[in-house]
């Protein structure tokens, strides 16, 4: 079997709406029969609009922090305000950005997105990703009949590399990690700490068939990926690791003199 990924051309919403019947209109727009073992991935900036989590910077009140902090790292004041309320944590910035964590996920301001808008009107996260995750999980089983795969993706930038890849900040219905330890590498080498990060790689394959532009794609089906499905209800912290745990964060926060 050859991997496929299908990204489906969806109607702009600038609104809330029914994240679940714009999903099944958009697959019969697009021609598109799902099957057993199928991955659905899906923009989170398209949930979180279905949400109507969509904020209005002009109408934000800052704070003193943020008027700190933005003078600190030269960014719009109204803007830090919704960076600083959006974070679990604040690790230090540079000229126009601000590297937090959300959601318990490393990120350049917060995840919040000023594209698609006026400049003014800002894409937060989902709420409750997982949750929603496993809704549609259920609710394309019951209309569907087939056992499928949900992903909640964005976009990402890497350390020292040029662009942006997808990241699973949320999923339901497949195993999000493989444990490949006690397996052995080519050499017949035993693994020791080596994990198959399956969610975040499903969800960057995908990423770069959606697109990033004006391309109006936010979801698209990834088939045949032999990624193993589950029945069983996935919990936050099976994608992410502690910051303590994390080599990055340990590794700047012990720099050498």
């Amino acid at each position: 079997m050859t991997l496929t990924v299908i990204p489906l051309k969806a109607r702009y919403q600038k609104s809330e709406f029914d994240l679940f019947n714009e999903i099944t209109k958009t697959l019969s727009e697009n021609g598109v029969l799902l099957e057993n073992g199928d991955v659905i991935v899906i923009s989170s900036k398209y949930i979180a609009s279905s949400q109507g989590r969509i904020l209005d910077i002009d109408k934000v009140t800052i704070s003193e922090n943020a008027n700190h902090v933005s003078k600190k790292y030269k960014m719009d004041p109204k803007f830090v305000e919704i960076v600083l309320r959006e974070s679990d944590k604040i690790f230090g910035g540079i000229s126009g950005f601000i590297i937090t964590s959300s959601d318990n996920i490393l990120a350049p301001n917060a995840g919040i997105d000023k594209s698609n808008s006026n400049g003014t009107r800002l894409i937060l996260y989902p709420e409750n990703p997982y949750q929603i995750a496993e809704i549609l999980k259920r609710k394309i089983f019951f209309d569907y009949s087939v056992h499928v795969g949900i992903i909640i993706t964005d976009s990402r930038l890497m350390p020292a590399r040029v662009g942006t890849v997808g990241v699973a900040i949320a999923c339901s219905g497949l195993e999000p990690v493989k444990d490949l330890r006690g397996q052995h590498d080519l050499d017949g080498n035993p693994l020791k700490v080596t994990f198959q990060a399956t969610a975040d790689n499903l969800a960057s394959i995908a990423n770069h068939k959606m697109g990033e532009g004006s391309e109006s794609q936010p979801i698209a089906i990834v088939r045949d990926s032999e990624c193993e499905l589950t029945s069983r209800k996935i919990e936050p912290t099976e994608m992410s690791i502690s910051h303590e745990e994390c080599v990055y964060v340990r590794g700047f926060s012990n720099r050498l003199n």
